[in-house]
């Protein structure tokens, strides 16, 4: 059975830090990724990593503040949020796709953890 379980979410303050994991499980995943969405918006691309975890790629919207991680055996990706803004705030998703060929479209995974709520707020 394949699940994607995410952890980590929560309230901070603007300027804060947040850690976001999602655990996978079931099978072989190659490219991880990190999606954002608010409500009755359409699903945003945050970040992807590879199989290796040697290739990744991010929104501009998150370059130079947010770093995606692999552990070594491949299964647990993580998602290092620095500098937070209020925009940041949605619910954040772990998705995971049957290609090593990097992708920021959602079509293009194949399976999907259930969300965490991240809200940046003073």
């Amino acid at each position: 059975q394949v699940q994607l379980v995410e952890s980590g979410g929560g309230l901070v303050q603007p300027g804060g830090s947040l850690r976001l994991s999602c655990a996978a499980s079931g099978r072989t995943f190659y490219t991880l990724g990190w999606f954002r969405q608010l409500p009755e918006q359409e699903r945003e691309f945050v970040a992807a990593i590879s199989r290796s975890g040697g290739r990744t790629t991010y929104a501009d919207s998150v370059k130079g503040r947010f770093t995606v991680s692999r552990d070594n055996a491949g299964y647990t990706v993580a998602l290092q949020m620095n500098s937070l803004k209020p925009e940041d705030t949605a619910i954040y998703y772990c998705a995971a796709r049957l290609s090593d060929i990097l992708s920021s479209e959602p079509i293009w995974y194949n399976y999907w953890g259930v969300g965490t709520q991240v809200t940046v707020s003073s």
